[in-house]
């Protein structure tokens, strides 16, 4: 990726955006996630459980670039606090899902979670993933130039940046589109379903996250 003077080589940013748009867009945990929560209780959630998600790939992006990431992969230790910091997180969650009690669509909208509660949601549940460190420092570097360009940790920013606008932009449009589904769907016996697919995704997320 040369930097020298523009910000990205145009070639290599189209194949990095082309790439980043593909691997958000392939069906995992954390759109599934989205999906799910779009649908349970709006479009709204689902775009703020993006943002929370999606800022969490800054505190990964930092990490690859001060070389925590490579201190997870080397620890064992290390690695497995957070990888099981994270299921207990996620446990918790399901949990809180297990909990729920059936949606009403007309409901006021005061009792609405606060905003700032749903994006810590997504932003633990992203940070506490050691998958995705070691995912960034696997994938970032493939598209950075070690000879003539900018120095590597500022292209790590910049691609890590990209990665998360891209991630954000993808993650809110399937929210968009799975809140549709929300109004013609009023059937309490939908909701109670939608209770146990919330459940079962964040147990199946907890298995992900601890799975070798």
């Amino acid at each position: 990726m040369a930097i020298k003077h523009s910000l990205v080589e145009s070639s290599t940013l189209v194949s990095f955006v082309i790439a980043s748009l593909f691997m958000a867009a392939m069906p995992g945990p954390d759109n599934i996630f989205v999906i799910t929560e779009s649908i349970a209780k709006g479009a709204r959630n689902g775009v703020l459980i993006s943002f929370g998600l999606n800022s969490g790939i800054f505190i990964h992006t930092i990490a690859a670039t001060t070389g925590v990431s490579l201190i997870l992969k080397q620890s064992e230790l290390a690695f497995q606090v957070i990888q099981y910091l994270g299921a207990a997180y996620l446990l918790y969650m399901a949990y809180g899902a297990f909990k729920e009690k059936p949606i009403h669509l007309n409901s006021d909208n005061s009792e609405r979670t606060k905003g700032y509660r749903i994006i810590r949601t997504g932003f633990i549940m992203n940070v506490l993933n050691p998958k995705v460190s070691l995912f960034f420092i696997a994938f970032l570097p493939q598209f950075v130039d070690t000879k003539e360009a900018w120095s590597e940790p500022i292209q790590l920013i910049v691609l890590g940046g990209i990665f998360m606008i891209t991630g954000f932009l993808t993650f809110s449009s399937f929210a968009l589109l799975a809140s549709q589904l929300k109004r013609p769907l009023s059937s309490p016996s939908f909701w109670k379903a939608v209770k146990w697919i919330k459940v079962s995704v964040l147990l199946i997320l907890t298995v992900y996250l601890v799975w070798p």
